[in-house]
């Protein structure tokens, strides 16, 4: 076991994958010789050969493309897009073709596709390499959508998204790859897909969180705590399909839930959650249900991207808010 940083983590899970399995491939741009343009593959392209680390042209259709053929064919391709504000191009496949294999050929076939890019912002880079539109690759049935928030997930849900025999979206949290360390044994040992994560226990408060947005969110559970307020803070990992048992499990014991995330407030996820509770678990609320979001608006640029996250005190807040009712 060894403390490693998050893009570590999914180097060493793409290089166990391909190590315990010959049938993965990974494919993209400058994967190979380069290592990718976070280095999550460099090495591979040495260690196992350019016939099992492609690099692609400039094409993230063409990507996309040939990870569903390959599929289709029994190989279990992980593709890199550089970064997420690059993968639209992709939507055409996944919602026509890798989300449907399995349905349209009435289970003959799968498309066991994995499709991974950097997500949300906080490097200072421009607008499409700060994207996080997550919620609208969770509206595509038969797609999964994973989001892991430290090294040790990054690794295991990996492997468990390269193992699995459905199409994944893997949306790796560009801010903390470097910035978040973690002990990681690279035993080949899968987490399970579809499961939330309670990362702390608490009585007064749920607080919601995916990815890099973890970082805060545990922040503010740490000061909250000084207050007197517990926080329970709740991984969810998997966005689709997500853990709604954890959520709803969560939010009885409490009565209170914020739902954090980078992305925009219209539309974005977390009114899903929120849907949910509505409908499932209203009368175990003491609070309504409050989202700490991303502002309705394109990425700022480098001086005011920090203004459109989700801070601490603007989560710190509306957990005070909550517990404001009794």
């Amino acid at each position: 076991m060894s403390e490693v940083t998050l893009v570590e983590a999914v180097n060493l899970a793409l290089a166990r994958a391909m190590e315990d399995d010959p049938d993965v491939i990974v494919l993209g741009e400058d994967v190979g010789i380069n290592g990718g343009v976070f280095r999550a593959t460099v090495g591979l392209q040495t260690r196992f050969g350019p016939e099992r680390v492609l690099d692609t042209p400039l094409a993230e259709l063409l990507i996309s493309g040939l990870c569903v053929g390959m599929a289709a064919q029994g190989l279990k391709p992980v593709g890199e897009i550089q970064f997420m504000g690059f993968l639209y191009p992709c939507i055409d496949q996944l919602v026509n073709h890798a989300s449907r294999i399995r349905n349209r050929s009435q289970g003959r076939l799968t498309c066991p596709m994995v499709l991974r890019t950097p997500h949300g912002a906080g490097i200072r880079a421009p607008e499409h390499h700060s994207e996080s539109t997550e919620a609208m690759l969770a509206h595509i049935p038969g797609l999964r959508v994973v989001i892991p928030s430290s090294p040790e997930r990054a690794y295991g849900l990996l492997l468990a998204a390269i193992r699995d025999p459905d199409p994944v979206v893997f949306l790796e949290p560009t801010r903390i790859y470097r910035a978040a360390k973690g002990e990681v044994e690279d035993n080949g040992e899968a987490l399970p897909l579809d499961v939330a994560f309670v990362l702390r226990e608490g009585r007064d408060v749920t607080l919601i969180s995916w990815g890099a947005m973890l970082k805060e969110t545990m922040a503010a559970a740490d000061a909250l705590a000084v207050e007197g307020i517990t926080a329970e803070v709740v991984d969810l990992a998997t966005l689709k399909p997500y853990d709604e048992v954890t959520v709803l499990g969560s939010v009885a014991k409490t009565g209170r839930c914020i739902i954090v995330h980078e992305a925009t407030r219209t539309g974005g996820f977390g009114a899903e959650i929120a849907a949910l509770i509505a409908e499932r678990s209203l009368t175990s609320l003491l609070a309504p249900v409050a989202r700490v979001t991303g502002y309705d608006t394109v990425i700022p640029m480098a001086r005011l991207e920090q203004h459109m996250m989700p801070s601490v005190a603007r989560i710190i807040a509306a957990a005070r808010k909550a517990c404001q009712f009794s």
